[in-house]
Formats: C-alpha cells, structure tokens, sequence
C-alpha cells in the first residue's frame, strides 16, 4: 500500500462493479499509484467492513465505500471509536434516518444510536439535504436543540454553496444515494421524485473531497446494478470527489499559521468574534471563543463562508455561526 492515499471498496458485488465499469472509463489526471482499487468483501457484514475500515484509516488511506445496505453507514461512523477522539459527521439524505417505533427497518434506523441518546463520539453532526415532507418537525428541533446543522433540499439547491462549510468540518461523510431525484437515481430502494440532480451530488462531493478534515467517505443504497444510469453517476460523483481530494489545499488549522487574523466587534453587545483566512486557499474559519474549546482542539476552528464574516462585519449572525458559537458555550 506504500504511495496509496485513496482505497476504493464495494460492500455487495453487483452494484460496486457496475460503478467501476464506468468509473474507470473516465479521464482524469491522478497520480496512478494513490488510487487502489482492493475489490469487493466476500461478506458484507459489519464485521468484515468495519476490520477493512479500520485498517485503512490508521495507515492514512481514505476509504471509498459503495453499498447496497444504508444501514452500513452506521459502520463506517463506528470505525472512529478506536481512534479515541470525537469526530464530526456529516450525512447527506432525503430525511434523517432515525426509528419512531422498534419495529422500523435496520435501513430506516441507521442514525438512531448514534443520535439517541448522542453517542460519545459525536462532536458535531450535519445533515444536508433532507426535505419538510419527510422530516418530522420533532426530528428538526432535536437537532437543532444539540446545535447540529441542518441544511434543507430546498436552501442548498439555491445556494449550493452554502453545504461546503459543513463538508469541510467532516471526518467523514455518508451519501445516502436516495437524496437524489428519481428521475436522475432510479436503483435506489425507495426513490423519490424530489431531490438533488447529478450535478449537485457531484458539486457536494468535490466539496468533501478538498476538505482536508475528511478521512472517509461512503456511498450508500444504490441497490441495482443493473441500473446503468445510477452507476454511471455515482461513478462521477466518486470522480469529482478525487478531483477534489488531489486538489486539497493543506489549509486545515490545527494552528493558526498561514491564517490571517479579522476581529469583528459587535458594540450594541459587548462582545468580539474572530474569524480566520487561509492566504492558501481563501477559505474562512470562525474561532470558538470559549474556554471549553481548549478540549476540541481538532473542532475549535469552525469553518464558515466569507458571506457569514460580511454578515458579522453588519452585526449580524447567520443560523450556523449562532449554533456553532452555542456548541462551545
């Protein structure tokens, strides 16, 4: 594995290859010997992708894995237990997958024991994506009582950038393929005529690509591989997303070297707030100001937009910089 940074795994043969058999038609400028394709588990078991997961995030190879099962993105959250340290996930999904009753399907539940009660491995947790029909308002206002970002269909498909922060604040990401529309995704198991378009997926996943946080990513419940329209696109959403992994900027700040400092006072409250720019990149960051912080070191620069610092220089806080400023109180 010496030289390999990316690790490409199928959990369920038939899809895994439909992708390939596209994914490596593709043109595309990487490095030859970063990519490494290690196939298909014989099992799709917990076990079996959680031992393969494990073994690649320590040796700093990011895991790609395509799966039928949505419930295995519990898996790929699970992996982070034995690196001791608390992790921020990000999940892009129609609806947040979380069980009102015991009897709900494994796929419907993955979120649950993550969510309820939080586990403690969960720092910080973004959902994007997700539509009003489908979402309980009950589900909305957990959330948002924990301080978790929650980015409906509808925003981000007007400004998509508005998703780049929440991906560049990610150790992981789980894309569950059924945010995408029907009509653009049919092989999933429950499709809808509502969602992302190709494009948009494949802009989310250039965005997780070039976060320099993110150490793995999973593609979740594409389930026919006979299906060649939904292979063709999540191959190039796997595409762009190695487009934007080899594009990383290195800017990720556990120190603040190579940043530049901007202090926003804002005088009817009393208070200062200090944002970060990358004169590598031009991305921004806002500090925690808590004393708590000192214990997040990997979390206590939250990235933002330079929309969100024009916003403090008026003295005025978007939604994400209020829940990310409450999440340190």
């Amino acid at each position: 594995m010496s030289g390999v940074k990316v690790a490409i795994i199928g959990a369920g043969e038939g899809p895994a290859q439909a992708v390939r058999a596209h994914l490596y038609r593709m043109a595309g400028s990487f490095p030859s010997q970063a990519v490494a394709d290690l196939g298909n588990l014989r099992r799709s078991e917990a076990a079996s992708l959680r031992a393969v997961l494990f073994d690649l995030i320590s040796a700093n190879v990011l895991p790609i894995v395509i799966a039928e099962r949505d419930e295995l993105a519990r898996v790929q959250f699970l992996v982070y237990e034995d690196t001791r340290s608390m992790v921020n996930l990000a999940v892009v999904d129609e609806r947040l997958r979380m069980a009102e009753a015991a009897t709900q399907p494994a796929d419907q539940s993955v979120y649950t024991s993550v969510l309820t009660p939080r586990h403690r491995l969960l720092f910080h947790f973004g959902l994007i994506g997700c539509q009003a029909h489908l979402m309980p308002e009950a589900w909305v206002d957990y959330l948002l009582s924990h301080h978790f970002d929650v980015l409906r269909l509808g925003k981000s498909r007007t400004a998509m950038e508005e998703a780049e922060p929440i991906l560049r604040d990610a150790d992981l990401l789980c894309f569950h393929i059924a945010a995408l529309k029907s009509a653009e995704a049919p092989a999933v198991v429950s499709p809808s005529p509502s969602g992302y378009s190709w494009e948009e997926a494949c802009q989310l996943c250039l965005y997780a690509g070039m976060s320099d946080k993110l150490t793995s990513l999973g593609l979740y419940g594409f389930a026919r591989e006979s299906c060649h329209q939904t292979a063709q696109g999540v191959a190039q959403m796997i595409w762009y997303f190695l487009d934007g992994f080899f594009h990383r900027k290195g800017d990720f700040p556990l120190s603040t070297d190579g940043l530049k400092e901007y202090v926003v006072d804002f005088r009817d409250m009393n208070f200062q707030i200090t944002f970060w720019k990358s004169m590598r990149s031009g991305r921004w960051w806002l500090q925690a100001p808590s004393a708590s912080a000192a214990n997040h070191g990997r979390h206590y620069l939250v990235p933002c937009s330079f929309q969100d610092y024009q916003a403090a220089c008026r003295e005025e806080l978007p939604e994400r910089l209020v829940q990310a400023l409450r999440r340190f109180a």
